[in-house]
């Protein structure tokens, strides 16, 4: 089993006199930034001109300043930009102003891992991961606790890489919640993997071949979404609790049948062995390169896709009976993309 580092492994100390640069506002951004803040770092903002995020992270009490020169004037530079956007940034904003004895930091390892970027080698590379979007990352560590979070050491020239990633971690709550340590290519292979044949696209043709089946069959859109969406998040909680066996406790034993005696029955050994295969293009590099390519093309099938999503049936279905909810937090999150 893995250590799990908690608060008393790590020393905030290590960033004390230190100046952190987080270039990019957006949802691990801000984040890290105001976390950070709030345990006692001293934190400065990187953003390209004209970025729309100045006045927000000027508002948050943040000095601000273009992505070079924050670069040049911090210790640790916390590198928040998309992953596509980043080659492009590190080589005219980064890569200039990084100097011997410096830190570049990531919240995931795709373009270390990947070689979208080449650190130079005097400087360390570190990562640190908390196994949430930002928002969560953020409210937990207001309410006093923390996310979960991964630390990696890909480049150690100082020889205090490790002491710098569990100081930036307890700073942004990960020690609350567990740090466990991993590397760049381990955390950016599963992370990609768990996207997108379980989490997210695994989760999203599930639900909407569920209502496609039960609409084609006759059966109303409101019942096929309550039935294939609504109530997944029961389900899901239960799992986050206390595991698929603990969900099994708390269901009845006819859902309990189904589950064990059809589910296998659904996802197969056939759909095990595209996960596989899927595996396979995220480790030879293939994934990386075609959404590389895909970005430089100007995004045209990944936004037809997601336009292609959005007219879904289940979704004029969902945004009827979600309406009625008023206990759901209602969030139009359409073009939140995380801002630089």
């Amino acid at each position: 089993m893995a250590k799990i580092y908690t608060d008393k492994d790590a020393d905030l100390g290590v960033l004390k006199g230190k100046t952190c640069a987080v270039i990019g506002f957006g949802s691990q951004g801000h984040a890290h930034a105001l976390n950070l803040k709030e345990s006692g770092v001293k934190v400065i903002i990187g953003l390209y001109p004209g970025s729309k995020s100045a006045a927000v992270a000027k508002q948050r009490g943040f000095e601000v300043f273009e992505t070079g020169e924050a670069v040049k004037k911090a210790d640790v530079i916390f590198v928040a930009v998309p992953d596509t956007k980043i080659p492009a940034c590190f080589e005219k904003d980064i890569r200039p102003n990084l100097t011997k004895g410096k830190t570049l930091l990531f919240s995931h390892g795709f373009a270390i891992h990947f070689k979208t970027i080449v650190p130079p080698k005097d400087v360390d590379v570190i990562m640190v991961a908390p196994k949430g979007p930002g928002h969560i990352v953020r409210r937990q560590f207001t309410e006093g606790k923390g996310v979960p979070a991964l630390i990696a050491v890909y480049q150690n020239p100082s020889k205090k890489a490790k002491k710098v990633a569990l100081a930036w971690a307890k700073g942004v709550g990960g020690t609350r919640g567990g740090v466990i340590e991993t590397s760049f290519k381990e955390e950016t292979e599963t992370d990609l993997f768990g996207e997108q044949t379980v989490l997210c696209g695994g989760a999203s043709a599930l639900v909407q071949a569920g209502f496609e089946v039960l609409t084609e069959a006759g059966y109303s859109p409101e019942m096929a979404y309550f039935e294939c969406l609504h109530e997944l998040k029961l389900i899901v909680d239960l799992m986050n609790e206390s595991g698929i066996a603990g969900m099994r406790f708390s269901i009845s034993e006819t859902a309990k049948w189904g589950d064990v005696l059809i589910g296998p029955k659904i996802i197969d050994k056939s759909v095990k062995a595209r996960m596989k295969v899927a595996l396979k293009e995220i480790q030879s590099g293939k994934f990386a390169k075609d959404w590389v390519k895909e970005y430089k093309g100007g995004y045209k099938k990944y936004n037809a896709l997601l336009k292609k999503g959005e007219k879904h049936p289940i979704e004029k279905t969902g945004a009827k009976l979600r309406s009625l909810m008023p206990w759901i937090q209602k969030k139009n999150l359409k073009g939140a993309q995380a801002a630089y």
